[in-house]
């Protein structure tokens, strides 16, 4: 399967997809002929991202939910795959930091503790449990869980978002593990640091001129989603060195 065909006529479902990384991602694969479900909180500005996609030619549908509410998830899946068909590939980009400014791992409620791992660990367990057989199935699919370099580092104050994404980090190793031979790749994303709205709640005295644009990251996911040789299932990938050997 060439490049073009691992994108065109996909049915293609992003969380977080109203801004920074997510919109890029619904921009550029609804570019290159993939059919978006684009999944966000708020639906004014989601629906805002749709409308502009849908001007340049490019199929998009909002899909309003919370990945955090388990109560959503079969609602926002069922009406990505009534949107746009079957779902072949699966980003799983929304995320949250809690609290900010960010604080001392053990100055952090065990509320918002358990807030941060239902958005950014248990609902894409969620939504991959619903998505992931079928493309088992089908013999084909991409699930993409987007990582961070604070699941590796042990950065003060940033416990919660760390443990999150280090327990993300080994759920994608396990399914790829599990879903060996079936034609189903799981891949870990470390996107690097980035000019968004959240990066500035996180480090508001980090000079945005100095982080890599969303669109540049969005176009290095994109080419690991379309090269399975270069982005094995299992793979934990770091966007900023995907340049070099493009």
């Amino acid at each position: 399967m060439d490049a073009n065909t691992m994108i065109r006529g996909q049915g293609v479902l992003i969380t977080g997809a109203s801004r920074g990384l997510g919109r890029a991602l619904a921009e550029q694969l609804a570019a290159k002929g993939a059919r978006v479900a684009l999944v966000a909180r708020d639906a004014g500005p989601l629906h805002e991202v749709v409308a502009e996609i849908r001007a340049r030619g490019g199929i998009a549908h909002a899909v309003t939910g919370d990945v955090g509410d388990k109560e959503a998830i079969h609602k926002i899946a069922g009406q990505a795959q009534g949107l746009v068909g079957e779902i072949g590939i699966a980003i799983h980009n929304a995320s949250t930091l809690g609290p900010t400014p960010l604080r001392l791992l053990l100055d952090t409620e065990c509320e918002d503790l358990a807030a941060v791992l239902e958005t950014n660990l248990v609902g894409p367990f969620r939504l991959t449990k619903i998505l992931a057989g079928a493309m088992a199935l089908r013999g084909a699919g991409v699930v993409v869980h987007l990582s961070s370099d604070a699941a590796i580092e042990p950065y003060p104050r940033w416990g919660a978002y760390g443990v999150s994404k280090a327990a993300q980090d080994q759920l994608s190793r396990i399914l790829a593990a599990e879903l060996e031979g079936t034609g189903v790749r799981i891949l870990a994303v470390d996107p690097g640091e980035m000019d968004t709205v959240m990066h500035a709640a996180a480090m508001p005295e980090a000079d945005p001129t100095s982080l890599q644009r969303p669109s540049e990251v969005a176009r290095r996911i994109i080419a690991m989603i379309e090269h399975p040789e270069r982005a094995p299932s299992g793979a934990r990938l770091a966007a900023p060195q995907w340049e070099a050997v493009s």
